[in-house]
């Protein structure tokens, strides 16, 4: 008889495209994920994935038994989020997505102050909306607001994020900045392109934006690096040489410790509205307002 755990192994390898990423969703040994995939291939009696150094290609044989099992999946991890929150009435729990740096930024000092179970996830806007949809999740902090008929998902705007040029403070800022001073932003463009670039994989398209509104043309050029998260990219620049373009508030204490230099907040502002995603029918409302009041807190005396 196939296993369950089979299915929800197979569906992590599937989505998130290797054995290791799979096992890190499932928070199970990569050894493990192996030998789901293979009982479950042994059942089928077909091959699910063609196996490369970098990536687990499904075949044709694993794309529609992926969408054949993946509704019903979906349903069972509803009900199963469901099934603990009723059995849990006496220790709530919050189930919120993000991104980590934001995470560790806002929540993480608060959490031994929590009086009920919190529980983050981590991943691009999209695919936290799609988990809020299923139910998997209570909360998202998301700049994407997504407008959708029927939906039992709705959107607070509480904050802003504006994106800003930021460099190590071993950079040579002083051509930028006069530059910058005298609005000669052709000039700009060329010696800023002179520069070794970090960014994140996540912020790309606010890299772009940025480069496309005080430019008027897409940056024909791609970073040096581009690391995990903007936490990265800030170590990095700490005392160090470099440009990098991130959301203001995750960089400020280091701007005051003058460990990097914010070089130019742009001539035009290029900023994101920050959003409260919940469900309509959330269950847990006081629990939802705390943290939702950390984060007006937080970043109102970051503004």
């Amino acid at each position: 008889m196939v296993n369950l755990e089979w299915y929800r192994t197979f569906k992590e390898i599937y989505e998130n495209g290797t054995l290791t990423k799979a096992s890190v969703a499932l928070y199970a040994s990569q050894p493990g994920v192996s030998v789901h995939l293979n009982a479950l291939e042994a059942y089928v009696g077909k091959k699910l994935f063609e196996r490369t150094s970098r990536k687990m290609i499904p075949t044709e044989d694993g794309k529609f038994l992926y969408e054949y099992i993946i509704e019903s999946l979906n349903k069972l991890e509803i009900a199963e989020q469901h099934f603990k929150k009723t059995t849990q009435e006496k220790n709530p729990s919050l189930n919120i997505g993000m991104c980590s740096e934001m995470f560790q930024l806002i929540i993480e000092p608060e959490i031994p102050n929590l009086n009920f179970d919190l529980v983050a996830r981590f991943g691009a806007h999209t695919d936290l909306i799609k988990d809020l949809n299923n139910g998997i999740l209570d909360l998202v902090i998301t700049p994407n607001k997504q407008n959708e008929k029927r939906s039992l998902v709705e959107y607070l705007p509480f904050s802003k994020e504006r994106i800003v040029l930021i460099a190590g403070n071993k950079t040579n800022t002083d051509d930028i900045q006069s530059l910058i001073n005298a609005n000669q932003f052709d000039e700009l463009e060329e010696e800023l392109l002179k520069n070794v670039w970090y960014s994140s994989s996540n912020e790309m398209e606010h890299f772009r934006r940025f480069w496309f509104e005080n430019f008027n043309k897409k940056p024909a050029f791609k970073p040096n690096y581009i690391l995990p998260n903007i936490t990265s990219i800030i170590r990095c620049l700490n005392n160090g040489k470099g440009l990098a373009l991130v959301p203001d508030f995750l960089c400020q204490e280091e701007i005051r410790r003058n460990e990097i230099e914010l070089v130019w907040n742009g001539k035009v502002k290029t900023e994101n509205t920050l959003y409260f995603a919940s469900r309509t029918d959330l269950k847990y409302k006081k629990e939802l307002d705390t943290i939702q009041n950390i984060f007006k807190s937080k970043m109102k005396s970051m503004s």
